[in-house]
């Protein structure tokens, strides 16, 4: 046996081992691990409705460079501009995914020597990885503890040129929301300090139009950095980036992901502006996603779990195993949620993770909180 036969029989023993998920058993399957928030990702009319207009079928399917060497820029330009108007005349700036999103944008607004990077305990991977590349001296704050975070910035605030604090403005494992008022008031007690904000889940959902929840805040213009990606309630691929035009320009000669990847399809531009019309007009369903998540909160506050209600809930059983095992239950009952574990999660935080859309009913959720209920009790 090799060591990778090995290691593989260690996570297979702790509940651990991940496979790709069969997708041949879904039809009849309510599924709730998607990030198809709106539920635009199952909507054939919109489809079937752009890939029928003449101008489309003239699009590309590939760009076969990376951004800075393109040779076609319409539609690359045409989202940014879209983008631009949405978000009050800020710079926008397209990236692959919100992976090279975190990545690209990190590694390059930090300094190596003079950057001190502030990251809240549960942020993302993709950030994780984008402050290791930047080779900065980083530290993790306590999940949403503002005194926390402000006992760092007095400590360390004059021995740096500037001071990044990265955090999401809703956390894709537990749903919960960064008070993005109170990190602008922080911003500007300490005037070296940056503060930079992940939308991934938040983006479709929340914010006017569903621009996110930075849109909502006092200060938007205050906020350094805005990520948001296409790939989750916006039903396209990409990601993209709201700053002001000396970072907007500082990322494209600095971001090596940006530089150094083929850039996205035109055709799914062009896709990702149509959604946008779309979906900024869809104040009924972001209403009835609000509704689903209240819904769902009570079934499973009845559970005993103490929760607040998102388009993200977890129920946490501790336990990969267990949480394994309540997945494979309730996909037998009709419902796919996938167990989250570690290294995704702490461990002895394992989870159920639900995920909410907009295309799911009221029944939906009384029947899962009833299944939930039999798999824990049955």
């Amino acid at each position: 046996m090799n060591i990778y036969d090995s290691r593989l029989e260690e996570l297979a023993a702790t509940g651990n081992l991940r496979r790709i998920p069969d997708d041949t058993t879904m039809c009849d399957i309510v599924d709730l691990s998607s990030n198809d928030y709106l539920g635009l990702g199952s909507r054939d009319n919109l489809r079937q409705e752009f890939l029928s207009n003449p101008s489309t079928q003239k699009l590309s399917f590939t760009s076969s460079a990376s951004r800075l060497l393109a040779a076609a820029q319409d539609e690359y330009h045409s989202l940014e501009s879209e983008l631009s108007i949405l978000y009050k005349g800020r710079a926008a700036l397209l990236f692959n995914s919100g992976y090279h999103a975190n990545t690209g944008i990190i590694s390059a607004l930090a300094s190596e020597n003079s950057t001190l990077i502030l990251a809240d305990k549960l942020v993302h991977a993709s950030i994780i990885d984008g402050i290791m590349l930047s080779k900065a001296p980083w530290q993790r704050f306590v999940h949403n503890d503002m005194n926390r975070l402000e006992n760092i910035l007095k400590k360390e605030h004059e021995r740096y040129d500037r001071i990044i604090i990265v955090v999401e403005s809703v956390y894709s494992m537990d749903g919960d929301r960064a008070d993005l008022n109170q990190l602008i008031a922080l911003k500007r007690r300490y005037p070296k300090a940056m503060l930079y904000v992940d939308e991934a889940h938040a983006v479709g959902v929340l914010g006017p139009k569903g621009t996110g929840a930075c849109m909502d805040t006092d200060a938007f213009e205050e906020i350094d950095v805005v990520v948001g990606t296409f790939g989750k309630a916006l039903a396209s691929v990409g990601a993209y980036c709201i700053t002001d035009p000396y970072i907007h320009n500082y990322l494209i000669n600095r971001s090596r992901s940006l530089i150094f990847s083929t850039a996205l399809p035109p055709i799914c531009c062009s896709w990702t502006r149509k959604i946008l019309h779309h979906s900024a007009n869809m104040t009924k369903e972001r209403k009835h996603l609000a509704s689903l998540c209240h819904r769902l909160a009570c079934g499973l506050t009845d559970l005993g779990c103490e929760i607040n209600p998102s388009h993200i809930m977890p129920y946490i059983t501790h336990s990969a195993t267990l949480a394994t095992d309540l997945s494979q239950k309730l996909f037998a009952e009709g419902f796919k949620v996938l167990p989250i574990r570690t290294p995704t999660v702490p461990p002895g935080t394992e989870r159920l993770r639900i995920s909410l859309s907009a295309a799911l009913t009221t029944d939906d959720i009384d029947r899962f909180i009833a299944s939930l209920n039999k798999a824990i009790n049955g």
